[in-house]
């Protein structure tokens, strides 16, 4: 089960993020969780939104370079040690995690975590096997 992230190309200028939560808030979508990661120049928003094609559409009709990747979402406590537990079972499987982000979960002891591996099959698994719940796209779109 893996969800789609998008990911968004942003020049390192005042106001280009908030052009481009604009352009997805006038198209009515809905940001579930985001991440940036920034250099001087420019930055790679990654975002889960509730309708990937619409926001995907919107974003490239208002000149945005944009992709999607797959990803993994993953349920946990959301208590110390939560994140831990996760990267554990992966790493023991000899799992690379390229690069995650957290966001609140709904329910109020949970938190989610979004994981992009080089194998998501080969992590699902592993994931699975040792307990941890994997969030389906329907708990995330919504």
């Amino acid at each position: 089960m893996t969800i789609n992230q998008i990911s968004v190309f942003v020049e390192n200028k005042p106001g280009k993020l908030a052009e481009i939560t604009k352009i997805l808030a006038d198209a009515n979508i809905d940001l579930h969780a985001m991440s940036i990661a920034d250099t001087q120049d420019f930055g790679i928003l990654r975002i889960i939104v509730n309708d990937t094609d619409a926001a995907l559409s919107a974003l490239r009709e208002n000149g945005c370079t944009v992709n999607t990747t797959k990803v993994i979402a993953v349920e946990m406590p959301d208590r110390p040690g939560g994140l831990a537990k996760v990267l554990r079972v992966l790493a023991e499987k000899n799992v690379n995690v390229e690069y995650l982000y957290a966001f609140i979960s709904r329910k109020k002891e949970n938190a989610y975590v979004i994981l992009r591996v080089e194998d998501n099959t080969i992590a699902i698994d592993v994931l699975q096997t040792a307990g941890i719940s994997i969030v389906s796209p329907e708990q995330i779109y919504g």
